[in-house]
């Protein structure tokens, strides 16, 4: 028998705060967290919102949401012209639209409607629209019209935050030391920040210790 303890693991869910308040700035997110929370006097109509994965979209996208009253559609399945009506004036916010083949048409005529009726769209990606297969010029026009923002990298600063305030959902508090260890192996991104945190969580709850650099180092 091993002397080792092992203990079980249950998969259960942590509240991650996504308000204005636990937003962390940094060099990489600050324009674009200036831009979202000045609605509704936002440069232009529309707002693309463009970074990588884990980079705080959906965090900004929250904060939108909760000062708009905005309303969120499915990129999958966009409103029927004939059905743009029933949203009158209301701010939008259309997530992850690099991820599905868009209906262009659709699209377009969003679009016009948001522009119509002096109301706001925010839409979040990964890539920006040029890159994406559209077909219809009229839409292209009307997506470089928008008012563009993009996430950077993360710097050491915001990274090191990150993980204190991800540790902190989890009501874990770890050592300094244990973050500097973390900060210069990791993959720099904000998911893999996530990741990294949860794993850790797990793998010490299994241990039944602590997250020490011993433990980290087990780890990666």
């Amino acid at each position: 028998m091993s002397s080792t303890t092992w203990q079980m693991s249950f998969n259960l869910p942590v509240s991650t705060a996504m308000t204005r308040d636990d937003f962390i700035l940094d060099d990489a997110n600050h324009t674009a967290f200036e831009v979202v929370t000045i609605w509704p006097d936002w440069p232009a109509n529309i707002v693309i919102l463009a970074g990588p994965v884990g980079s705080g979209k959906s965090h900004l996208a929250a904060i939108y949401v909760e000062m708009a009253a905005a309303v969120s559609l499915n990129a999958a399945d966009l409103p029927l012209p004939a059905d743009l009506s029933e949203l009158g004036g209301a701010a939008l916010l259309l997530e992850d639209a690099h991820r599905v083949q868009l209906d262009e048409t659709r699209l377009f005529h969003l679009l016009n409607h948001v522009r119509e009726q002096g109301s706001t769209l925010l839409i979040t990606t990964r890539t920006w629209p040029d890159s994406w297969p559209l077909t219809l010029p009229d839409l292209r026009s009307r997506l470089r019209a928008a008012h563009p923002l993009e996430l950077n990298e993360p710097s050491d600063r915001l990274l090191r935050q990150v993980l204190v305030k991800l540790f902190a959902d989890r009501q874990l508090t770890v050592e300094a030391r244990v973050l500097d260890y973390l900060l210069v192996r990791m993959e720099r991104s904000l998911s893999a920040a996530g990741q990294l945190v949860d794993d850790l969580d797990r793998l010490s709850l299994e241990r039944g210790r602590a997250i020490t650099r011993q433990l980290a180092s087990e780890l990666l």
